[in-house]
């Protein structure tokens, strides 16, 4: 791949022998003298040293040319020639030329600075054509990773004046060999459409443009078919096996098909589970007891590391040292049940002597130490420290994060080393979004996950609507005191510009808050808030009800509450991958000070689950919330509730709910109850899966009622009371590059002659 004179280096190199008569291998040599001539940079006693001869010393043909070999092993000489004359040995050499400067030609995908940082051939370094050759093959193999496996490197020198050269790779990037299909043989449990959506190689779409994954990359093969093991197995299907993965190019050879050969196996689900003790004094029915997974739940080997971890917290707990959990797996092959025995068994003594962390630049130690359960000291846990690798990496610090053990002192003792590589933490992120109820909007969004080195998040959202304005300051805090105790604050200003009422609003607020974990799956959040709120008159033309004008009349108005909510979330880590439910609850009190008084409380349940091989998600949810007024004034209408299209699908904004209608306006008054039930079901179209569409249906229904404590002298008011509102639609889900697109198309089956219906509805929201 070289030119002319570089494949005359390799041809002088292989050929350069030792010049000695015929018969010299059968003398021997005493040199008195040594005489080095070609050398420009390396100093002549340099290579006489490297030969290991001396002056005077009887010298064998084989030392001589073990001498020889030496100095060309040193990887300066392209040529090296021993000669003896008489007790003269001349050593004539030809080095190897510097690099003068490095260039890279034809490169447009790819940096110079990105290559460059690959490549080992730096200036003013020797050059030699296999570490150019190496370097050769390592751009190729960047441009491989990016789809363009035909992309070519050729590296040439250009002779310059002192012995230099210039090293120039000349690149053929060629173009991006896309994967057109990906096809699956075996496959009877889950369609190839469900089985695509979970490898990380996509086929190419009509976004190809756009999206990279659709490009074939080695690499990326390998890590699909581990993709694959993993889903499989998290599904009881303990025997699945990847025969082949078989790539072939196209008959236009532009493209490639991807074929995966695959075997299920039968699907296992959890059989007997037992708990035995191996260690005297360990009561075996107290870890039975701390098991979540029962019979019959389909098996997961996430499910049995969960056991075992959770059997090994309460060890810690109940002060058990070097508990081991062994899971010990019976098959039932005529029942495909999986039977677990759980062994409680002593593991050997070994202590952790100390954690070395290295690589770390920016983030301070005590934010990686905070991420171990254990300390110097404490009894060693293989499994912890895994853990604990794991929660290392999810933290985002970092792009690299190594995490291994050695011997300490002493064989008892154990250094867990961990090595971090840091990675850039600050974000500028740019958005735009579209909705029906706000218009257009822009959001720009700055952030640091790791202010100062620190583990904290420092964020500033300023976004704006053609409706709505949101300026935000928030900061947070994950481990308040070094525990597992998150504290959030946000300061903020909002305004809205209300195309459904005839009123904006401003707002300031300052809302601090604590949430801790009470369970896996639970969590308390405690909370404080102070705002000041206003609702501001249009225009001095604009007109208003007399309710609304009342409630504007107050002016600007101070609240100052306390709040706790309690989440329940088992959609992500509860023992069914499929079928999660979320229960929220929450109440407000206003009344420390300020100019409100009031209790607001709002619940949430939301519960889903996929069928049909996965391909369909249903999904069931139901909102309510009551507000009780406790001031000596009125309540506002935004202070009470006013449900939108992002609750309750088929109206515009407030447009449900009781309504003022004099001065012949119709303004919405919000309500101190509302119910929201929504039922949907996601499904695929039968297009293919590249075009990201997804099709749904709908049904929803509710209402919102209630004017109690509210001023409406003087006001025309309707739908105080309330009644049940019924919608169904049509949705269109489609995840492009730019983010998700969600077209909702309803029609109201019953509302009241007052509401405000809207039949379509189109949401974006994309980050770039």
């Amino acid at each position: 791949m070289l030119m002319n004179s570089v494949s005359a280096i390799f041809l002088v190199t292989a050929t350069s022998l030792v010049s000695l008569p015929q018969a010299a291998f059968a003398q021997s040599y005493t040199f008195t003298s040594v005489q080095v001539e070609g050398n420009q940079r390396i100093e002549s006693s340099t290579i006489v040293a490297r030969t290991g001869i001396e002056r005077g010393k009887e010298v064998s043909a084989g030392q001589l040319n073990d001498a020889y070999q030496r100095v060309l092993d040193s990887g300066v000489f392209e040529t090296v020639e021993m000669i003896p004359r008489g007790n003269t040995l001349v050593i004539k050499v030809t080095e190897f030329p510097t690099i003068n400067k490095i260039n890279f030609e034809g490169n447009k995908r790819v940096k110079d600075e990105t290559l460059q940082g690959a490549i080992t051939s730096e200036s003013r370094r020797v050059f030699t054509a296999e570490q150019a050759e190496r370097d050769a093959a390592t751009i190729a193999e960047i441009y491989s990773t990016q789809g363009r496996v035909a992309a070519t490197v050729v590296p040439r020198i250009i002779r310059r004046s002192d012995n230099r050269v210039d090293l120039v790779f000349e690149i053929a990037e060629g173009d991006t060999i896309e994967v057109e299909r990906v096809s699956f043989v075996g496959n009877r449990a889950f369609s190839d459409r469900r089985l695509r959506r979970i490898l990380e190689t996509k086929q190419a779409g009509l976004l190809r443009t756009f999206i990279r994954s659709d490009t074939f990359i080695a690499d990326r093969i390998e890590f699909d078919k581990q993709v694959l093991r993993d889903f499989y197995l998290s599904r009881g299907y303990v025997d699945f096996r990847v025969n082949s993965a078989n790539v072939e190019f196209t008959r236009e050879r532009d493209a490639f098909y991807l074929v995966m050969d695959v075997t299920e196996g039968q699907q296992f689900s959890f059989g007997n589970i037992t708990t035995v003790s191996e260690i005297p004094g360990v009561d075996a029915a107290e870890f039975q007891a701390a098991l979540k997974v029962k019979p019959g739940v389909v098996y997961s080997p996430s499910l049995v590391e969960n056991s075992i971890a959770r059997q090994e917290r309460l060890g810690l707990k109940k002060g058990v040292d070097f508990l081991r959990v062994e899971p010990r797996i019976k098959r039932n092959d005529r029942d495909l049940t999986l039977d677990i025995e759980f062994a409680l068994v002593k593991g050997p003594r070994i202590f952790v002597e100390r954690i070395d962390i290295e690589g770390n630049t920016t983030t301070l130690d005590r934010v990686i130490r905070r991420q171990f359960r254990t300390v110097e000291g404490d009894p060693f846990n293989p499994r912890e420290i895994r853990e604990s690798a794991e929660r290392i990496r999810a933290l985002g610090f970092f792009a690299d994060a190594n995490v291994e053990t050695r011997e300490g002192s002493t064989p008892s003792q154990v250094i867990v080393d961990v090595d971090v590589e840091e990675q850039p933490t600050g974000s500028l992120s740019f958005g735009g979004s579209y909705s029906v109820s706000d218009g257009f909007g822009v959001a720009i969004g700055l952030s640091e996950s790791n202010f100062l080195g620190r583990g904290q998040r420092l964020g500033l959202t300023l976004s704006t609507a053609q409706d709505a304005e949101q300026y935000i300051l928030s900061f947070t805090e994950p481990q308040l005191l070094g525990r597992d105790l998150k504290f959030d604050i946000d300061l903020g200003i909002s305004a809205t510009n209300s195309s459904f009422a005839s009123y904006d609003t401003d707002r300031r607020f300052f809302a601090p808050g604590l949430t801790f974990r009470l369970g896996e799956l639970s969590s308390l959040q405690l909370r404080y808030r102070w705002d000041a709120s206003e609702m501001i008159k249009r225009s001095a033309t604009s007109v208003s009800g007399n309710v609304i004008a009342s409630e504007i009349a107050q002016g600007r108005l101070t609240t100052s509450s306390m709040g706790l909510t309690y989440t329940y979330d088992s959609r992500i880590g509860g023992l069914n991958p499929n079928a999660g439910v979320l229960f929220e609850v929450g109440v407000d009190a206003a009344g420390l000070g300020g100019d409100n008084e009031y209790f607001k409380t709002n619940a949430r349940a939301i519960a889903q689950t996929r069928v049909w091989h996965e391909e369909i998600t249903l999904r069931a949810s139901v909102d309510v919330g009551a507000f009780s007024w406790q001031g000596s004034g009125f309540s506002r209408a935004i202070d009470r509730f006013v449900i939108g299209p992002n609750t309750f699908r088929g109206f515009e904004p407030a447009g449900v709910g009781p309504r003022d209608l004099s001065n012949g306006v119709n303004d919405a008054l919000g309500g101190n109850y509302y119910a929201v039930a929504r039922f949907e079901a996601e499904f695929p179209l039968g297009l293919p899966e590249e075009l990201g569409l997804r099709g749904g249906l709908f049904y929803d229904v509710g209402n919102v009622w209630d004017l109690s404590d509210v001023n409406t002298a003087g006001g025309t008011i309707v739908g105080a009371d309330g009644s049940f509102r019924h919608v169904i639609g049509f949705s269109l889900l489609w995840t492009t590059a730019f983010g998700p697109l969600r077209f909702n198309f309803s029609k109201a089956l019953k509302k009241e002659t007052f509401d405000k219906e809207q039949s379509f509805d189109l949401t974006i929201q994309a980050r770039f």
